[in-house]
């Protein structure tokens, strides 16, 4: 009887649908691999088949890093097909442990968003509606365009906002949009936006830093003026 492939097995017992659920940490280092062959043989499961495989490596995934096909051929069910698979995500790792990571920018101050945003909206000619989302330590996360508008406004809602920094676990967050009129005087949907994202963000222990609106060559801030 051939053995059921991921797809068909329990739904709690897949590895796919359990990092869907609860993420890629949520899973062992078999599960992970399993995901990558698919299925296992005819006598036990991928997960099983991978927990034997690293056992044979000493649980080490950089000693099963030099592995060669020959050596995951003494496995049945793993051909060179699987085996390859194997060795490409074990290469993709090691690659991406060499590479130096990218700093962040930090955000200290008003300026330091506008800077970020200026090029993105200084030559629009209808409002956009931003959310800059920071983690801890005011670094970067994410730029995020949560809507398009007319001429003169657009519309934010308060509940995509916080979706977009829950998403991406930021602990703070900043609104942007532009005034394509050149006006950088808020209005009041401006201001009323502004306090109900701060009340609720706060509900969530995330800090709204500001909210600035970007011209071309000038910009407000509300965190400058005390409004926040």
């Amino acid at each position: 009887m051939n053995k059921l492939n991921i797809n068909q097995w329990a739904e709690e017992d897949r590895p796919r649908e359990k990092m869907m659920q609860k993420g890629a940490e949520a899973l062992t280092d078999a599960e992970l691999l399993a995901i990558l062959i698919g299925s296992g043989n005819t006598e036990e499961s991928a997960v099983s088949l991978m927990q034997r495989v690293l056992a044979e490596a000493g649980n080490n995934l950089h000693r099963l890093g030099k592995w060669q096909v020959r050596d995951f051929a003494r496995f049945k069910g793993l051909g060179p097909a699987k085996s390859i698979s194997i060795m490409a995500a074990l290469e993709l790792g090691k690659r991406r442990t060499l590479q130096e990571r990218p700093e962040r920018p930090a955000v200290r101050s008003s300026r330091d968003i506008y800077e970020l945003f200026h090029p993105l909206l200084c030559d629009l000619a209808t409002e956009e509606f931003w959310v800059l989302l920071l983690n801890q330590a005011a670094r970067v996360i994410d730029k995020v365009r949560i809507s398009r508008g007319g001429l003169d406004q657009t519309t934010a809602d308060v509940r995509t906002i916080l979706r977009e920094a829950l998403l991406a676990r930021a602990t703070q967050l900043a609104l942007v949009h532009n005034h394509p009129s050149g006006n950088t005087q808020p209005s009041p949907d401006d201001a009323r936006l502004t306090q109900a994202v701060r009340d609720a963000a706060r509900l969530m222990n995330i800090h709204v830093l500001d909210h600035v609106i970007v011209t071309d060559g000038a910009y407000y801030s509300f965190n400058d003026e005390g409004r926040l």
